[in-house]
């Protein structure tokens, strides 16, 4: 009866001792990840933003890291690592229970938690699932997580987990981004002495790194080539060698940014269309319109023709530290944005110009007040009174409309006042046609910013940005057919698999015989106007020029039948950029310095000549139509009568 008092008592007390090593285990891990997928995972890794021809413009990453395969990593980095990190690695199971036991009288020594004993293994359980809280807890944890791993992948699968994961310090994660960051190389072509180092660095990497502090970094390394040699992985000569060889690093400068605006613009677009922690964490493609060639291009000319324009003010006493310059280049038939600059250097001012700032347009808003006219059966050869010309304003003030160039010229046509830039018979025009209707045709044509419905809008004083403008540009260029600007064509994941595919935009906003009478007209700019400057091309191409009041802003938008590039040149704090800095001045020769170099590398084009209009000679004045060319015609588009 004793004796089965005592084993109720014992079985009794044995129930409660595992009820609570049950909870305990329960507490402890009912929270830890499941690791089957794990051969799955994919660790957080750069994507790439790739020009139109498939070159790098730039990498995005939260993490800098660039994963590679364990057949890419060379063998002296691997027995490195294994050597100062784990030299048990290929026959433990996970974790090394001497070291542990080890570990746990010393710190029981020391009062307080020193060593950590963690295998490899235990290192990458850490990295993927725990926090760095130094603790019993997590601990048991992170051997428990280490043994299922252990049991679930191969030792090799484990190490390029690892070596792809590992933080090695100045913003490097894993052994690729490791080595192009220290050595600018890729992982495969180190040597031993720099896999040594690399190898020397998961114990403390910001303490260890070279850039920080080379000295220390060259004793760990020592250390590591000496435990190597030690454990007869390499031999004595290998040794001597590696040691004796300075530590020689990559340059440390920061690389230039190729097309900074037009990456910063490709990462609000993003922003607006996806979350950021993905695309920049997932090792994705991005592939965009940019043209790098043209991109150069356009840099280059911006460069030297500001630095002409700086100069130029300089003698007239006018401050430069505000002078900017924006440029646009947009593809007519797709809408692809193939350049982008918003300022004269992006590292002193980051503000993109081409598509933040709003700034008046001037002049290079006419077109499409003559555009509505032209679809409400005007034609070219009509004509307008380009005389003195005032208004009374609601506030009894008086509105002098003024021609830049002071003069006159009487009774002239469309052509030649849209040529010559003349103020006075534009505002005519829209006060026939009326403000709301240039403003529902630019509307339709692509400018989304707020217009005001009056008198001034046709001396286009409504503020625009860069883009909207020169984009507004190509239903004119392309047949009226309006196509949206865009910047990224796909983004791929790191399989190829497409997750996003950029859809044309084109709509039709006026007819292909109005369209082509208004490209007719914007060609007289060029071959008998302010835009003359142009005929160095020598090829078929059309814009306006636009200046504003005193100087502030001067543009020149215009376009071939590929391309429609628009160049703004100001202040940023709205002063003027100087006596006679006009849009022929200051924009156009950028311009010009552009549609150069494009159309030389381009079959030659002509606009289009549709069906339902016809060329004719005419006389620029007067409006009248012959048959024969006179030293007094140009030769004009016109539609045929009774087509619309």
């Amino acid at each position: 009866m004793f004796k089965q008092h005592w084993y109720l008592i014992a079985a009794t007390f044995s129930g409660i001792f595992f009820g609570i090593m049950a909870g305990v285990f329960l507490i402890l891990f009912h929270d830890l990840p499941q690791i089957n997928s794990l051969k799955q995972f994919k660790p957080s890794s750069s994507t790439t933003v790739f020009s139109s021809d498939n070159k790098i413009i730039t990498k995005f990453y939260i993490e800098k890291r660039f994963p590679v395969s364990i057949e890419t990593i060379p063998q002296n980095l691997i027995s490195a690592l294994i050597t100062i990190e784990d030299k048990n690695f290929y026959i433990h199971s996970g974790i090394n229970l001497k070291a542990i036991f080890r570990a746990i009288l010393y710190d029981i020594k020391a009062g307080e938690y020193k060593q950590g004993a963690s295998t490899l293994t235990q290192q990458l359980a850490k990295t993927l699932f725990l926090s760095s809280e130094k603790s019993i807890t997590r601990k048991i944890k992170e051997a428990f997580l280490a043994l299922q791993i252990e049991r679930r992948y191969t030792k090799n699968e484990i190490l390029e987990l690892y070596l792809n994961l590992i933080y090695l310090g100045s913003g490097a994660y894993g052994v690729e981004a490791a080595s192009q960051t220290y050595f600018g190389k890729s992982v495969g072509d180190l040597t031993l002495a720099e896999s040594a180092l690399v190898a020397g660095l998961p114990k403390a990497p910001s303490i260890y790194s070279p850039i920080k502090n080379p000295d220390l970094a060259k004793k760990r390394r020592d250390i590591v080539l000496r435990q190597m040699l030690n454990a007869k992985v390499i031999t004595v000569m290998e040794y001597n060698l590696a040691k004796s060889v300075k530590i020689s690093l990559y340059p440390q400068k920061p690389e230039p940014k190729k097309a900074g605006y037009f990456i910063e613009y490709i990462k609000s677009r993003l922003k607006i269309q996806f979350d950021l922690q993905n695309i920049f964490s997932k090792g994705l493609n991005i592939y965009t319109t940019l043209d790098l060639n043209l991109q150069q291009v356009a840099e280059n000319s911006i460069a030297k023709r500001m630095s002409q324009l700086e100069l130029r003010m300089i003698k007239q006493g006018i401050d430069v530290s505000k002078a900017q310059c924006a440029l646009i280049a947009i593809d007519v038939k797709t809408g692809g944005v193939l350049s982008m600059v918003g300022g004269k250097n992006f590292h002193k001012s980051s503000f993109n110009r081409a598509v933040l700032a709003k700034r008046q347009p001037g002049s290079a808003f006419k077109p499409f007040v003559y555009a509505t006219a032209i679809i409400q059966e005007f034609s070219q050869y009509d004509k307008l009174m380009d005389a003195p010309l005032s208004y009374i304003l609601d506030n009894n003030k008086t509105w002098q409309v003024n021609n830049f160039s002071k003069t006159f010229l009487g009774e002239i046509t469309f052509r030649k006042a849209l040529a010559l830039s003349k103020n006075t018979p534009v505002v005519r025009l829209i006060k026939i046609i009326g403000p709301a209707r240039v403003i529902e045709f630019a509307e339709k044509a692509g400018i989304s910013s707020k217009l005001q419905p009056n008198l001034s809008l046709a001396l286009g004083t409504s503020e625009v940005s860069l883009i909207e403008l020169t984009a507004s540009y190509i239903p004119f260029a392309n047949m009226g057919i309006k196509t949206v600007p865009f910047s990224i064509i796909k983004i791929t994941d790191s399989d190829s698999r497409i997750m996003y595919q950029n859809t044309i935009r084109k709509q039709s906003i006026m007819s292909r015989q109005n369209a082509a009478i208004i490209t007719d007209m914007l060609k007289a700019v060029v071959l008998e106007g302010t835009g003359k400057n142009a005929l160095v091309i020598q090829k078929d191409i059309a814009g306006k020029t636009g200046t504003t009041d005193n100087s502030k802003d001067a543009l020149f938008i215009g376009f071939s039948p590929d391309i429609a590039v628009g160049v703004w040149v100001g202040n940023d704090d709205s002063t003027s950029l100087g006596k006679y800095e006009t849009g022929a001045k200051a924009a156009l020769p950028i311009w010009i310095d552009y549609m150069e170099h494009f159309l030389s590398i381009k079959p030659y084009q002509y606009f289009d000549i549709p069906d339902g209009t016809k060329m004719v000679y005419m006389n620029p004045d007067t409006g009248e139509i012959t048959k024969e060319k006179t030293s007094r015609t140009v030769k004009t588009l016109i539609k045929i009568k009774g087509l619309k």
